[in-house]
């Protein structure tokens, strides 16, 4: 069974809501990466999204595209990428690893290749916020074929047959977005998605999972009422960014906290 399916069958058997954290790679360095994978593990991430940098990020806010930046100033590409996965997989590293990147640098690989080098080397799932489930019969097919899972993404505005087709596409989770927008910590959350995360997970049996904006404690509780478990990202690299030297400790307290709210 694919690490992201054990992992969701653990908290439901635990009756806990899952932790998803977001890194780019090369950020704040590539040499950064093994000692904030292992806090991140450390803290009790359920499972663990490596960004690889993309030139236009569509769905990223500031803070992400700040970071994706300076990760292809180093030269970071996702086979530096895949090779960097396969290095934590000998390290023994054992959280779940979903890709998240854009559909170009998946295009200029090539599709099946991109599939296949990327569950060689340990990787777990696919997150593409660019590629839409009508057009991703491809990137589907090879991603089955290696064993990883497609995650997609869904937002409060996407109406209800829409919904039905991202349930049908999605393995592993389904990303819901928290708010229309981009990616960024931000102090209040929204409930205009509520409506639609409840229609969706009337409609599946894949957990659901709420990202964009999600900073603190009070919002991963606040989230979880509803939802399946969180997803943290811009916030994490701020904590990141602020402790500099120090960050894999600050990044492993702030998800510690975190953590304790999804128990």
């Amino acid at each position: 069974m694919n690490r992201i399916d054990q992992a969701f069958r653990r908290l439901k058997a635990k009756k806990q809501k899952a932790l998803i954290a977001y890194l780019t790679v090369g950020f704040p360095t590539v040499g950064a990466l093994p000692a904030l994978v292992r806090s991140c593990e450390s803290a009790g991430v359920d499972v663990l999204e490596l960004g690889i940098p993309f030139s236009d990020p569509l769905a990223d806010g500031p803070t992400i595209q700040a970071a994706s930046q300076q990760a292809l100033k180093q030269g970071v590409t996702p086979a530096l990428v895949l090779r960097q996965v396969r290095r934590l997989r000998r390290m023994g590293v054992r959280v779940p690893l979903a890709l998240m990147t854009y559909f170009n640098p998946v295009l200029h690989y090539g599709v099946g290749k991109f599939c296949r080098d990327a569950a060689a080397a340990g990787a777990d799932g696919l997150i593409i916020p660019d590629l839409p489930p009508e057009e991703a019969g491809d990137l589907r097919r090879s991603a089955r074929a290696a064993g990883l899972k497609t995650i997609f993404l869904a937002s409060p505005v996407s109406p209800m047959e829409r919904l039905k087709r991202i349930a049908a596409a999605s393995t592993g989770f389904i990303y819901f977005v928290s708010l229309t927008g981009v990616t960024g910590a931000r102090s209040s959350l929204s409930t205009d998605w509520r409506a639609r995360c409840r229609s969706l997970r009337r409609m599946t049996d894949a957990p659901v999972c709420v990202g964009f904006g999600i900073s603190t404690p009070a919002h991963a509780r606040q989230v979880n009422r509803f939802a399946d478990g969180i997803i943290v990202g811009s916030a994490l690299l701020e904590v990141i960014r602020r402790a500099g030297r120090n960050g894999p400790r600050a990044a492993g307290r702030f998800l510690g906290r975190l953590k304790e709210a999804c128990r």
